[in-house]
């Protein structure tokens, strides 16, 4: 898959934004209220006003959206069609502003047939501006969707909503509270280390996380530490980038699997759910990703390089738990109070997501999702 997305990145990348608005006299801003308070996305929204004569914004995208969301905030739209749909968000705002560049066509398809697997032919411009390091989706082919009849997720995916520009500001990202730094930077990792370890990884992917782990495990603690520090905001926004396009060209596997049920019964934050899920489901699979294992260790600031393969790829799980700690995430499904009385329905729905177990590195039953969940249950370890 081609990503021909331009990229402009740096501090005030977006001052002048003239040479990216030509012959944009309609547009749809994505956003939700809490970003839209952002000094820095108001300013940046006042540029949009000065150059686009009319502008319809959508400011009501909740954090996980259903597509029961997406049908409301079409049909609220003040006008169809539009010359550019501009996305300013986290992931989920630029996964509907994915959409809706696609649904605000003539003659496009409906949600409800994108849903059961039509595929876009075309679509509107648009421009997709992070304003959390994370997610990836300016650099992914996904829209995720909440399901609330099914308590799931699913992805609707088409390169074709891919987006023309791709802006990475850092000083969109600095208002970014700490526990969403922290969940979002987990979601990012669990992106590029699932990838680099799945078994349709090839070299275009397994590049693209490399560069993106060694920034990661570079600067994630750092803008947690140093929240003004604009240039490891930088890192992070590329390592979320490159977490998205090597999901473009491979993709996720367990850890995604396990958690779109999380998600999608219990609501809880997609970045937590993978934080939860990040070291048990990697201890599962490390005995078929070694020799992956030990190349992602080798990135780690402080890494052993004298430990043999089979030693980093232990000490890489055991730095993931220790990460998980230090963000202070949560480790277990009973401190958020689901009890392991839900277990089976938790296995059967993340078997379900077939787009994403077929991509794990080894055979996968019933049992073995029900024991890496089990871990998530200490009363039950005793």
């Amino acid at each position: 898959m081609n990503i021909n997305s331009t990229v402009i990145s740096g501090y005030q990348a977006l001052n002048d934004m003239r040479y990216l608005l030509e012959g944009v006299s309609t547009a749809v801003v994505v956003t939700d209220r809490n970003i839209e308070a952002i000094p820095a996305v108001q300013a940046l929204m006042g540029q949009l006003r000065d150059r686009i004569p009319r502008i319809s914004l959508v400011n009501s995208v909740p954090p996980e959206p259903s597509q029961h969301d997406v049908a409301a905030i079409i049909s609220a739209l003040s006008q169809g069609q539009a010359d550019m749909v501009i996305g300013i968000g986290g992931g989920s705002v630029l996964d509907v502003a994915k959409l809706l560049s696609v649904l605000c066509m003539d003659g496009a398809p409906t949600l409800d047939a994108l849903l059961a697997g039509e595929k876009p032919a075309r679509r509107t411009r648009s421009m997709l501006i992070p304003t959390t390091a994370g997610t990836g989706s300016e650099a992914t082919p996904n829209a995720i969707l909440a399901i609330p009849e099914k308590e799931t997720k699913v992805g609707i995916i088409s390169p074709v909503m891919l987006p023309d520009v791709v802006a990475l500001v850092p000083e969109l990202t600095t208002s970014m509270p700490p526990h969403i730094a922290s969940s979002t930077g987990i979601d990012a990792l669990c992106h590029l280390i699932e990838c680099f370890t799945a078994n349709v990884a090839n070299p275009v992917s397994d590049n693209y996380a490399l560069i993106g782990m060694k920034k990661l495990f570079a600067n994630l603690e750092t803008t947690l530490r140093e929240p003004g520090n604009l240039q490891a905001r930088l890192e992070m926004l590329w390592a979320s980038y490159y977490g998205g396009a090597s999901i473009a060209h491979a993709g996720t596997h367990l850890v995604h699997a396990l958690s779109y049920p999380l998600g999608g019964k219990y609501h809880l934050p997609h970045g937590v759910a993978n934080a939860i899920l990040l070291a048990p489901c990697m201890r599962f699979v490390r005995p078929a990703a070694v020799s992956k294992f030990a190349q992602a260790y080798d990135l780690l600031p402080d890494a052993d390089l004298r430990l043999n393969d089979d030693e980093k790829s232990h000490a890489l799980v055991d730095y993931f738990t220790a990460l998980v700690a230090r963000l202070q995430l949560p480790a277990s499904l009973e401190a958020l109070g689901i009890g392991p009385n839900q277990l089976p329905g938790l296995v059967e729905a993340a078997l379900d997501v077939q787009r994403l177990m077929k991509n794990v590195p080894m055979a996968v039953t019933a049992d073995d999702v029900r024991a890496v969940y089990l871990t998530l249950f200490p009363s039950c370890q005793a």
